[in-house]
């Protein structure tokens, strides 16, 4: 795939989407992008405004839509008129928490939402689809699971995730379409809301407040930005990525505690609470990523520590939370 496509991201101003977008234009490909700009009901607005604002920076000037994927016409209007090869869909409910905030919207984004671009993408002849799973889908798992394990979600973000995947492989045999599925896990790394686990710690040490671990033994496969924003783009451009299945992770587990400690000694002050298991979330170990090195070339090249360095050096001079 090395000629010029049209790509369209959805969520392209998340997180990962603008790093996607930015990736996507260095290799010349024209990209349009839909995101709603959501504080979720639960971001401070102030905090959305800031991220938005520095995360256009890094997109520079692209084709916005302003829209919401739960809207039909929009989503049907936007794919009409810029007629993408392929989809990158990662507007979603970002996470668990998010969620069980408001289950009946999380579902309207989730489901709908990915129903209505399926829609438009099998009526416009979407080439490839890239649908945002997540390590979520396999419930309870220890070190080096595979895509092919059974999936046994807990909690409605799992559960709808897996259903969206299942959404998309039907929509992929009904009309030709190819898919690619991705499951990151615990993505962290510069203009991530505050509101997740490695921001959390990390501002809360630069504070000199207590860092809360919901079950120091539970492990995490954290996800330098970067790496995963590469998983993504070679799953949009990679021909042998289609139809498949990809764990794109860092493949190394940290337990909550160790990256609590680990966050402490970068910052130089902070204090560690140890709590019991946070009952709404799976424990979870580190994904194999062989499928994904091996079929699109993916080489995450970050590892927790110095991702907590890059990540503490960028808050330090973010002058939102460090004015």
């Amino acid at each position: 795939m090395g000629k010029q496509m049209k790509i369209l991201v959805t969520g392209g101003y998340g997180l990962i989407g603008h790093n996607v977008v930015q990736r996507l234009k260095r290799q010349d490909h024209l990209v349009s992008i839909i995101d709603n700009k959501t504080n979720y009901g639960i971001i401070p607005q102030a905090e959305i405004d800031y991220l938005m604002e520095e995360r256009a920076v890094k997109i520079d000037r692209h084709p916005l839509y302003t829209a919401s994927i739960e809207n039909a016409d929009t989503i049907d209007y936007v794919i009409r008129v810029q007629q993408p090869e392929v989809i990158v869909h990662m507007a979603s409910f970002p996470r668990q928490k998010v969620v069980n905030a408001n289950p009946a919207h999380g579902a309207d984004v989730m489901m709908r939402g990915l129903i209505n671009m399926l829609e438009s993408a099998k009526r416009y002849s979407v080439r490839r689809f890239v649908y945002m799973s997540s390590s979520m889908v396999y419930g309870d798992f220890d070190d080096q699971v595979t895509e092919d394990a059974i999936c046994s979600p807990i909690g409605q973000y799992g559960i709808m995730k897996l259903a969206g995947e299942w959404l998309v492989k039907d929509y992929a045999r009904r009309t030709g379409m190819e898919y690619v599925i991705l499951r990151p896990s615990a993505v962290y790394g510069p203009l991530d809301v505050e509101d997740r686990v490695a921001a959390k710690f990390m501002l809360r040490a630069m504070r000199g407040q207590v860092l809360s671990v919901n079950g120091a033994s539970e492990t995490l496969d954290f996800t330098y930005v970067d790496d995963a924003a590469d998983g993504v783009v070679a799953a949009a451009l990679e021909a042998g990525a289609a139809n498949n299945t990809f764990n794109i992770t860092k493949s190394h587990s940290v337990s909550l505690l160790q990256a609590a400690e680990m966050i402490v000694k970068i910052v130089g002050s902070g204090t560690i609470e140890c709590r019991d298991k946070d009952a709404d979330f799976p424990s979870r170990g580190a994904l194999n990523i062989d499928k994904a090195r091996q079929v699109l070339g993916f080489d995450p090249k970050v590892d927790v520590q110095e991702g907590f360095e890059n990540y503490y050096k960028w808050l330090k001079e973010s002058p939102y939370w460090n004015p």
